[in-house]
């Protein structure tokens, strides 16, 4: 009766609007956000729910209020034509399923449980990473500017761009901070869980193909991509622009896209529209997203994002190293069972999925409560560049705690370690993933 009280349509006849809800985890305690003429009328629907527990009622306020009174790490809120309104970026986010980490800039994981199911992520459940205010340009006035070391310096339009030939890539994109919050000791950064990671199917022109029409020079090896987004970062007193680097090698043998469309729709602004570059295989901070400028040198990219973040940093028998994050860890994820869910005895599926940057998966092997490990069947079509959703079909016979363990293999050899070797900003986290569930 309380679950079809607090539907939408039952909470609108009652002059309630419903703009989001979240359970407590491990507790008994639901939480939602909700709009109405006045409090009476909130009060006369809340009316069903105290006769099962208590109810409290407290005044909410927007993202962008949040934001800017002093929350959110006091990030202020700079809404202006350039830019999206945080607050309406973060609803739309919320009303998707996104799990908002910050609200400016905005970040999301996608639930765990939502990952498998379908060949691509829903847009909206898309995880989102921006490290500034999301830009909100107008397509008609863009253009794609390649210079440098080019025989024909290039000012592309998006009509231009859609009359080249259009390819479509089924690509998994992953920060390359999924999973920082589980190491131990913690680091500094986004605390994401396990959820930033996703996949879409990704329209557009070839890289290669738009570089070949500019020409290049003799010794063009380097490119940078610059983004629309900046702001300020700790340590440099003037804005920075989001840039990153890749060689003309990498970018032969990732088959980089400039993508304009995302699962058959425009881009969104969120995911980087009018125009994103796509590197199958690498994080996805490589994924340059809201792509203004391709300068095409002889020199390495030494960005702030290239040179001072997204490198790994180990200290190793006593030595500080470092190696810069490139292609994705191989890694497997349980969607089924979810943490702490109740199974019954008898035939069950554990289900999931897994990627890897540097190869197709070639196994995924699954041990429950510590026993030896099983091989899953791989699902579906294998493609490098996307993940690949696995199952075991397994009998569950005796009652109580249930540890479901599984680990990823690539076609290279990687795979997944026991415990991902720690690292001063937390990337690359791909430990074998642990779910513990309860046969009931």
């Amino acid at each position: 009766m309380l679950l079809n009280h607090l539907s939408r349509p039952s909470a609108a006849r009652h002059g309630v609007l419903i703009k989001g809800e979240a359970v407590a985890q491990g507790s008994h305690s639901l939480f939602f956000i909700a709009e109405a003429a006045d409090e009476a009328i909130l009060q006369a629907f809340l009316a069903p729910l105290r006769q099962a527990g208590n109810v409290e009622v407290t005044a909410a306020m927007t993202c962008a209020a949040m934001v800017s009174s002093g929350g959110c790490e006091e990030r202020p809120v700079d809404v202006s034509a350039e830019v999206l309104d945080p607050a309406d970026a973060c609803q739309d986010a919320v009303e998707a399923g996104l799990l908002i980490h910050s609200v400016n800039p905005l970040n999301g994981e996608t639930s765990v449980p939502d990952l498998a199911g379908g060949a691509v992520m829903p847009n909206g459940r898309f995880y989102l990473r921006n490290h500034f205010d999301i830009p909100n340009l107008g397509g008609d006035n863009y253009r794609l500017s390649i210079g440098g070391l080019v025989e024909r310096p290039l000012k592309l339009s998006m009509r231009e761009l859609h009359n080249l030939h259009a390819e479509s890539q089924v690509v998994t994109l992953e920060c390359a901070g999924n999973g920082r919050s589980l190491f131990d000791p913690a680091v500094p950064g986004e605390a994401w869980g396990l959820g930033a990671v996703s996949t879409a199917e990704w329209t557009g022109v070839r890289l290669m193909e738009v570089l070949e029409r500019a020409g290049l020079r003799a010794g063009a090896t380097e490119l940078t991509f610059r983004g629309a987004d900046s702001g300020v970062v700790d340590g440099h007193d003037a804005p920075v622009r989001f840039e990153r680097g890749l060689s003309l090698d990498q970018i032969r043998e990732t088959d980089a896209l400039l993508a304009y469309e995302m699962n058959g729709e425009t881009l969104s602004p969120p995911h980087g529209y009018p125009l994103r570059l796509i590197v199958p295989g690498w994080y996805a901070v490589a994924s340059v997203k809201w792509l203004t400028e391709i300068v095409v040198t002889d020199q390495p990219c030494e960005a702030y994002y290239q040179a001072e973040k997204y490198w790994y940093h180990w200290v190793r028998n006593g030595h500080d190293e470092r190696a810069q994050v490139r292609l994705m860890n191989v890694r497997a994820l349980i969607s089924s069972p979810e943490e702490g869910e109740n199974l019954p005895r008898g035939d069950t599926a554990i289900r999931g999925v897994a990627w890897s940057g540097a190869g197709n998966i070639s196994r995924v092997d699954v041990s429950l409560n510590g026993s030896r490990w099983r091989e899953a069947r791989l699902v579906g079509e294998r493609r490098r560049s996307a993940w690949q959703w696995w199952e075991l079909i397994t009998r569950l016979e005796e009652t109580g705690p249930l540890t479901v363990r599984a680990r990823a293999t690539d076609m290279t050899g990687r795979t997944q370690p026991e415990h991902a070797e720690w690292n001063r900003l937390g990337y690359g986290n791909n430990s074998i993933h642990s779910v513990a569930a309860r046969v009931i």
